[in-house]
């Protein structure tokens, strides 16, 4: 274990950190800086993930690290969304490989070592409305869009012409069962959060069909 790859198994306690962070460990000049992580990268000690930020081997982590947590710190304002999320909240039966999230910038994909996080930007009133920030086990923070947010951004993204329940049930494969935890508050906010036409359409149709 080099001297970069010590500091961060002993600093970085979800197994990634950035160039920020080593200049904070190695404030001598960057070409010592640029020397210790190319060795470390050589020696298969980190692993670079995109410009500016790096993770620590599978052998020295301390945990797996989370990807959803990790996709904000690839590309944001971010946050988890479409299939990802309705994955995670457990919405639909598939597995998705790709981490997806709705993104304030332009839509951008990366292909890391640690997966394909795939961005698509999806304009609203206010980003962050029915997006919750949760802790894992291990103190990380991830920001995963609710079920119903995940349903309005993929309208969006797809450019799906939805006009309520049967054909998100359909296309996704979701359990209608699984409308029976949404609010008409939750509705509301999103239909008033929204400047897509496609998505306010979908969403009214959902609440008649729900008779929220």
């Amino acid at each position: 274990m080099n001297k970069l790859t010590e500091k961060m198994f002993e600093t970085a306690p979800h197994g990634y950190f950035t160039s920020q962070n080593v200049v904070a460990l190695f404030p001598q000049s960057d070409n010592k800086r640029y020397s210790l992580v190319k060795r470390a990268i050589a020696s298969d000690d980190i692993i670079h993930i995109r410009r500016g930020l790096y993770c620590l081997a599978p052998k020295y982590q301390k945990k797996k690290i989370n990807p959803y947590a990790l996709a904000e710190r690839i590309y944001g304002p971010s946050y988890v969304s479409l299939e990802s999320s309705l994955s995670w909240h457990g919405w639909i039966p598939e597995a998705v490989y790709t981490v997806t999230s709705a993104s304030f910038g332009k839509s951008k994909e990366f292909k890391t070592p640690l997966g394909t996080f795939s961005y698509s930007r999806v304009p609203q009133n206010v980003f962050y409305t029915s997006v919750e920030r949760l802790t894992d086990e291990a103190g990380d923070v991830q920001l995963m869009a609710s079920p119903l947010k995940a349903l309005a951004d993929y309208v969006y993204v797809q450019k799906k012409d939805w006009a309520g329940i049967e054909p998100a049930v359909k296309s996704l494969r979701i359990e209608p069962e699984e409308f029976a935890s949404v609010a008409a508050n939750d509705l509301d906010a999103l239909i008033e959060n929204y400047k897509s036409r496609r998505v306010m359409n979908f969403l009214k149709g959902l609440r008649k069909d729900l008779k929220l």
